[in-house]
């Protein structure tokens, strides 16, 4: 038995024959985008609907440059705050009826390589994309000269893509004064990896409050994570065995700090009696937890929101800032004692 063939979809030249009419009219009534009789107008909507004609998108999206579904690469959907970048991208999308493709590297057995040259395969109109590495992979430059690329909250160094940023540095150096303040003058760092732009810039942010307060930055013991809350524990540990045990841990990221917190509980310290510790990100969380966590707030969905909107502009060929700077401010709480005088 010889199998159906599939039904040939109408094309809009199809209608303009069926119509009687050109396929510049169709479109200007399909379009409304030009002047055209009433009777030619009705001959070519009732055709439209006899052949069951419906508009390629992707063609139609491509002439007016307007976006149709665009993609996003975010590292892991667990961390809270990547979350809240992801659905203030999804927000500004569904504001423009736009559908967003995404993908999560971290999240399947597939490289960032292959999940982007899948996201290439469906062929977005533009990518947000928000790096774990601080570099992009091959295929991630091919998307980039087939398509707009923004990038958030991560920059790319020797990468010239518009990107969406907050002031890592500022914040940093203001929690950073915050905790010296305090008194404090026996502190490490559980920074992150030095590969990544906000990692590098938090500890620029922290090393300036040092050396403002006349705090040697070199002497302050700087260990590398991974943003990983188990790595807070295990940093931690190794911070808190010193000779020198620091009264405070200034960590780079709130999930870092929250493993942190989890050691001190586990090793038998108060918190902020014994150790005071700062985070970083401003998470739901934060405020929730006991002491109650001192961080730097991020406006995550804000950042997504906004590069959205600037992939919007390069898609529609208007040309928005090369990098948004969002602000950044302290958030505090609990989890910072004051020793002066003590």
């Amino acid at each position: 038995m010889a199998s159906e063939s599939k039904p040939k979809r109408a094309t809009i030249k199809d209608v303009a024959e069926y119509a009687g009419v050109s396929v510049s009219t169709v479109s200007y009534v399909l379009n409304d985008s030009g002047p055209v009789a009433p009777e030619r107008r009705s001959r070519v909507l009732d055709a439209a609907r006899v052949l069951q004609y419906s508009p390629n998108e992707s063609a139609r999206n491509l002439k007016r440059r307007t976006a149709s579904r665009i993609g996003m690469v975010i590292p892991d959907l667990t961390n809270q705050f990547f979350a809240m970048i992801a659905e203030g991208v999804h927000q500004a999308a569904s504001a423009n009826d736009v559908l967003v493709v995404l993908v999560v590297p971290g999240s399947a057995e597939q490289s960032e390589e292959e999940q982007t040259r899948l996201l290439r395969s469906q062929r977005v109109d533009g990518v947000v994309y928000l790096s774990s590495t601080g570099s992009m992979p091959a295929a991630s430059y091919e998307l980039a000269r087939s398509g707009p690329v923004v990038l958030v909250d991560e920059q790319i160094p020797g990468v010239d893509l518009p990107a969406v940023v907050c002031d890592s540095r500022k914040g940093a150096r203001k929690v950073a004064q915050h905790v010296i303040d305090k008194g404090h003058r026996r502190i490490a760092v559980i920074g992150g990896p030095d590969s990544l732009w906000t990692a590098q810039q938090r500890l620029a942010g922290y090393r300036e409050a040092f050396a403002g307060a006349g705090i040697d930055p070199d002497s302050v013991p700087v260990l590398v994570g991974d943003y990983r809350q188990d790595t807070g524990y295990e940093l931690a540990a190794r911070a808190l065995a010193a000779d020198i045990e620091p009264t405070a841990l200034i960590c780079a990221n709130d999930l870092m700090a929250v493993g942190a917190m989890e050691y001190c509980r586990d090793s038998g310290r108060r918190m902020p009696d014994d150790v005071s510790i700062v985070g970083f990100d401003d998470l739901p969380l934060s405020s929730l937890l006991t002491p109650r966590l001192t961080s730097v707030r991020q406006p995550a969905h804000d950042m997504g929101y906004r590069a959205t909107t600037v992939l919007f502009d390069l898609i529609e060929n208007r040309t928005p800032a090369p990098m948004s700077l969002l602000p950044t401010t302290v958030q505090v709480r609990s989890s910072v004692c004051d020793i002066n005088g003590a």
